[in-house]
């Protein structure tokens, strides 16, 4: 069954995902005389760099989201079309959902990235990710489980399980959560609870690189360092998990294995391109790289298909500096906003130079106070680069509402120390010990 759509003797542009690239390539087409389509699997447009807050109970998840037939109820040109899309045709120029196709003169592709184990796909129901709102609530409900459970357990070596907290990776999600779970242990939580002292609570965040925040300059990555260390965080670099069983998590450092018990496991490690690529790979024989994001041209179309572009997370544009760019909210927003206004050039007989990321800087929030940003030529650490942070972050968020919503409980946090969205909600009301079996340990390996 076919979706009909207004007017079809206007140019049809179907944008398939409503982040950040999606976003903005219909944002850009807002006055354009074509009819477009914004088809997403959920109904709102999630604001990703704020989800480690969602995570750690600053922020709830409607804070960080917008309706996206809210965003566009003025966009009279937009329909939002709730599904997900399992195939496209590329010669028919259909994109299927289901026993529903919608036709298209162009397509955008922004579905974003998902979570890569590196081939230990079985570690993610024990070292979870932070991608979507249903990511952001389990890990909150572990994270404030586990100082619920600890409050209940009697045995002291349990005990530490329930406290030890790793986080794998050392980028701006590791650090951000590193940081965060942190001020909650040695400040927030410190009254909360009368059997345990959650000051005993140890952070290990576990970095492959030489340096966390690797995309950053080396000043900035060691002045992040050092303030992750006075909030009590426990850095490990040249550290590589080598396995993850029940509650043991084993890594390598310097040739030396080193295990450690912990309830509490969180992914930050790497990500891949969403399941669309490989459908665009297969239907168009596009090529994509290692970790499953489509190759690109310079004008972001694929190759072979003009009509068919490939932006944010799961593009490799590579034309730039010889490099992919990074999978981070300003590139796939430029992106959008390019292929928006391209279109309406290619409507009017006309063309634009290829893309060229203009490189607003990177930033990562570590603690109250505490941040670093990297402008280029500017540098920032501190209290002035947290301040910019907090600006930045709120000029991106979508709506108004909510821009005023999130500055409101930042300021109360800021004023009180206390994080009201601290609910434990799922199935399981905290986390219960789980059964590790006993295991020979090699002499290489030493407990920590």
């Amino acid at each position: 069954m076919a979706v009909s759509l207004n007017n079809n003797a206007q140019h049809q542009v179907v944008i398939v995902g409503g982040g950040f690239g999606g976003l903005y390539a219909a944002k850009a087409l807002n006055a354009a005389n074509v009819n477009v389509t914004l088809i997403d699997k959920r109904n709102f447009h999630l604001f990703q760099p704020l989800l480690y807050q969602v995570a750690t109970g600053t922020l709830s998840p409607s804070d960080i989201s917008a309706p996206l037939r809210s965003v566009f109820s003025k966009s009279k040109n937009t329909k939002v079309l709730l599904g997900e899309v399992n195939n496209i045709d590329p010669k028919a120029q259909q994109v299927i959902l289901g026993d529903e196709v919608v036709p298209y003169d162009t397509l955008i592709v922004a579905t974003g990235a998902n979570h890569s184990y590196f081939g230990k796909d079985h570690w993610e129901k024990v070292a979870p990710g932070l991608k979507t709102v249903e990511d952001a609530i389990e890990m909150r409900r572990r994270i404030f489980g586990a100082f619920e459970a600890a409050e209940k357990e009697t045995d002291p070596e349990k005990r530490r399980a329930f406290l030890n907290f790793v986080i794998v990776g050392g980028g701006p999600t590791g650090v951000e959560l590193a940081g965060a779970i942190a001020e909650l242990a040695y400040k927030t939580l410190k009254e909360d609870f009368r059997s345990i002292d959650t000051s005993e609570t140890k952070i290990l965040l576990l970095q492959g690189g030489p340096r966390i925040l690797p995309h950053m300059v080396p000043e900035l990555s060691a002045s992040a360092a050092v303030s992750l260390q006075k909030l009590g965080v426990e850095l490990h670099t040249h550290t590589r998990v080598t396995n993850i069983e029940g509650d043991i998590v084993t890594f390598k450092q310097d040739n030396e294995f080193t295990e450690i018990a912990s309830k509490t496991i969180l992914w930050a490690a790497g990500v891949q391109g969403s399941p669309m690529g490989k459908v665009l790979a297969e239907t168009t024989g596009v090529e994509r790289d290692y970790s499953g994001r489509v190759i690109v041209e310079p004008d972001l179309s694929i190759e072979g298909y003009d009509n068919i572009f490939v932006i944010g997370d799961l593009a490799n544009f590579s034309h730039q500096d010889a490099k992919p760019l990074p999978g981070v909210a300003p590139v796939a927003k430029q992106q959008g906003e390019y292929v928006g206004k391209l279109i309406q050039r290619r409507l009017q007989g006309k063309t634009l130079p290829q893309f060229n990321y203009n490189d607003v800087g990177s930033l990562a929030m570590i603690g109250q106070n505490l941040a670093v940003v990297d402008l280029s030529l500017i540098k920032l650490t501190g209290f002035i680069a947290w301040a910019f942070w907090l600006l930045v972050h709120i000029y991106f968020l979508i709506e108004f509402d909510t821009k005023l919503l999130v500055v409101f409980q930042w300021a109360w946090n800021y004023i009180t120390r206390n994080r009201r969205s601290r609910l434990i909600t799922g199935r399981e009301a905290f986390v219960e010990p789980k059964t590790v079996n006993d295991r020979v340990q090699e002499p290489s390996v030493t407990p920590l």
